[in-house]
């Protein structure tokens, strides 16, 4: 069975299952650092193939998301624009 005729023949919960099984399997066959260091790569390559202008646009949209305040966390706005920044001040050194 190829993947078009999988697909007719499954709906979207099938796909979340395997999902959610294949998540499970590498979560218990992996530790904390393999984690971490995809996580790095992952944001090395967003990086490097993405601009200052990215990273303020998805901090705008983060801040205009709900956020109740008053609680002392840096608004995602707030946290967009700083990465964006310091990211931009790191490929200029």
């Amino acid at each position: 069975m190829g993947g078009e005729a999988t697909a007719k023949s499954h709906d979207k919960e099938f796909y979340q299952e395997i999902g959610r099984k294949g998540g499970e399997a590498t979560s218990d066959s992996h530790d904390r650092e393999f984690y971490q260091d995809i996580g790095r790569k992952g944001g090395e390559a967003t990086s490097d193939s993405h601009d200052r202008e990215f990273y303020q646009e998805i901090g705008s949209k983060g801040g205009s998301a709900p956020h109740d305040g008053g609680d002392g966390k840096m608004s995602r706005e707030e946290a967009g624009r700083k990465g964006g920044e310091a990211r931009s001040r790191q490929r200029n050194d």
